[in-house]
């Protein structure tokens, strides 16, 4: 009678109990059990146990060197019963995956990492993280880590970049490429609260003293507090145009400028907005058709830029011309020559000229 109850509960066990079989490529959790040879082998209860062989025992050495009995993995399932009877498993796979979620979440959440770099190209600096090489861009540098090179040549700019070698730096991963085992960082975003505490004492419209930090080809960079820079761009340094900035700036130099806008951190400035629009003084001065004097003071693909006064300019359009040769061979730079005015439109700060052959 005892037996009879006995199997009948076990009957009704394996009928209503049902154990989750793992399948291949299900990620699970295991116990190292110990090591054979080249053979580790884990705990998976309740299913039974799994082991590391082969050619994924290789690939995962480094990992297993410091494993010891008792330690708790996350394995990849191969195949859940192999040829020996055991459940097969791969360490090297399920440790790429966690890292590429981790990947994904500290993306998602801007998680700020400190890394060392490496090495340094002239597109940006490379680092590494959890074995996984990153690109930082220059592009995504804080300005006190920006190579402000003149001339933007790109050997210098390596040059500047090679210094931060060997440097902590804070991070953020902004993409991640699983398929092709690639992170791209950023620097801009890694203090983005301590950055925003900092610029939060300013205002669009403010006035600022600031020294010179770096000029580029794009503009001028301007330190405005400890660990806050500006950029003035070479489009808002004056109303004239400016063709040699480190002719008309140096570093170290102390300037006042006007705080244009405030976006993510990133603050620009404006010299010209301190000085009176010189198009304001001429609105009523010049109309269509009115000839115009003005000395040639740059070329560009569209024509050739012609001085009218100080701080404005007039197009002259290549149009007007045969072709880009005739143009230059009748219009010399530096050079003062009449023009009809063919557009005026103070507000937008535009002004077309035609060309009189003399």
């Amino acid at each position: 009678m005892i037996a009879e109850e006995k199997q009948s509960v076990m009957d009704f066990l394996m009928k209503n109990i049902t154990m989750a079989v793992p399948k291949a490529n299900d990620f699970a959790d295991g116990t190292v059990m110990g090591q054979e040879g080249q053979i580790l082998f884990v705990d998976m209860s309740p299913v039974g146990t799994g082991i590391i062989y082969g050619r994924e025992y290789n690939r995962a050495k480094d990992i297993i060197k410091s494993l010891k009995a008792g330690d708790r993995i996350t394995v990849k399932i191969l195949e859940s019963e192999n040829e020996l009877g055991y459940i097969s498993l791969s360490l090297k796979e399920a440790k790429e995956e966690v890292i590429w979620r981790d990947v994904e979440e500290m993306q998602k959440n801007k998680a700020p990492l400190t890394l060392t770099v490496a090495t340094a190209n002239k597109g940006g600096l490379v680092l590494e993280w959890n074995g996984v090489q990153g690109f930082l861009p220059t592009s995504q540098l804080k300005a006190n880590h920006y190579p402000k090179v003149e001339d933007s040549n790109k050997d210098k700019i390596e040059e500047e970049l090679k210094k931060l070698i060997g440097e902590k730096i804070k991070v953020t991963i902004i993409s991640g490429n699983q398929k092709e085992k690639k992170l791209i960082f950023s620097e801009k975003n890694s203090d983005m609260e301590e950055i925003k505490e900092v610029t939060s004492k300013y205002r669009i419209g403010d006035i600022v003293e600031g020294e010179v930090t770096g000029i580029v080809d794009f503009g001028i960079f301007v330190k405005i507090a400890d660990n806050l820079e500006g950029l003035a761009h070479i489009s808002e340094l004056d109303w004239m145009l400016i063709e040699n900035l480190a002719s008309r700036f140096k570093i170290g130099e102390k300037i006042k400028a006007q705080i244009i806008n405030i976006t993510d951190g990133k603050i620009s400035l404006s010299l010209k907005a301190l000085k009176q629009d010189p198009w304001l003084e001429i609105k009523d001065k010049y109309h269509v058709g009115d000839e115009v004097k003005g000395v040639i003071i740059k070329f560009n693909k569209y024509g050739a830029l012609a001085s009218i006064e100080e701080g404005v300019a007039g197009l002259v359009h290549i149009s007007g011309f045969k072709s880009e040769e005739d143009m230059k061979q009748k219009l010399g730079l530096g050079k003062s020559y009449l023009f009809q005015s063919a557009s005026f439109d103070p507000k937008e700060h535009r002004v077309t000229l035609t060309y009189f052959a003399n």
